[in-house]
């Protein structure tokens, strides 16, 4: 009981929520995507039974995950892996990104979101996972406080993502910020950092901020780049 109390579990918390509401947004456009040639009854049958599968799911990979990064390496290469997906979040959006078949039955709705989830949430599994640390319970009460607010104020979330795009932008950052944690806190390197500063720690995830934004931005460029030159 005494975890609830510290500092460093409301920042986790925090951080999960946030993670969940920044990463979440596209499964939440699955959703609606899924269901929307159901009738209006039928729809929010197939969005609950749907969320209920898929978030089920992800409690199970989000848990399992986090049981892994206990082992060496893993923490780092999921720090490495975060990185690129704080990136890539700030990257311009493919084609086709949301080709999903609307469903013409509750079964098939259910089917089509759990299925799409499970492919969508690889980001958001690790992203959560890596906020929780060690902590079963912050998992578990991360999850349980920030999916609801993900499935019934979804719409909110991706208009005020188009409206204010530097929620992206703070969300991708707060991905290297954790990021940085894992990296220094695999296993491999609990020893060496053992024997350093405090400060150590708080600079891997400045840096893991500093990574994310600098080379979001270099790919950006060159994106538009490569824009241009094939207008031309």
């Amino acid at each position: 009981m005494a975890e609830f109390f510290t500092p460093v579990f409301w920042a986790g918390l925090l951080q999960i929520i946030a993670i969940d509401l920044v990463l979440s947004g596209d499964n939440a456009v699955v959703i609606a995507l899924a269901c929307r040639r159901l009738q209006p009854e039928q729809r929010r049958i197939g969005v609950f039974w749907g969320v209920l599968g898929a978030v089920g799911l992800r409690v199970v990979l989000t848990a399992f995950a986090a049981s892994l990064l206990g082992y060496p390496w893993l923490k780092l290469i999921g720090g490495l892996l975060l990185l690129w997906i704080g990136i890539k979040l700030l990257l311009p959006d493919g084609d086709g990104e949301h080709e999903i078949n609307p469903a013409t039955s509750v079964a098939g709705a259910v089917k089509t979101i759990i299925v799409a989830d499970f492919v969508m949430s690889v980001d958001n599994v690790i992203g959560v996972a890596g906020a929780a640390g060690d902590s079963l319970v912050l998992l578990g009460i991360g999850l349980a406080v920030s999916i609801p607010v993900i499935v019934w104020s979804s719409q909110m979330i991706m208009k005020s993502m188009e409206r204010f795009p530097v929620i992206v932008t703070l969300g991708a950052g707060l991905l290297g910020w954790v990021a940085g944690g894992m990296i220094v806190g695999d296993p491999l390197l609990r020893a060496w950092l053992m024997d350093q500063p405090g400060w150590v720690r708080p600079m891997a995830g400045v840096l893991g901020v500093a990574f994310v934004l600098g080379l979001a931005r270099v790919f950006g460029r060159r994106a538009a780049a490569d824009v241009d030159r094939q207008i031309l």
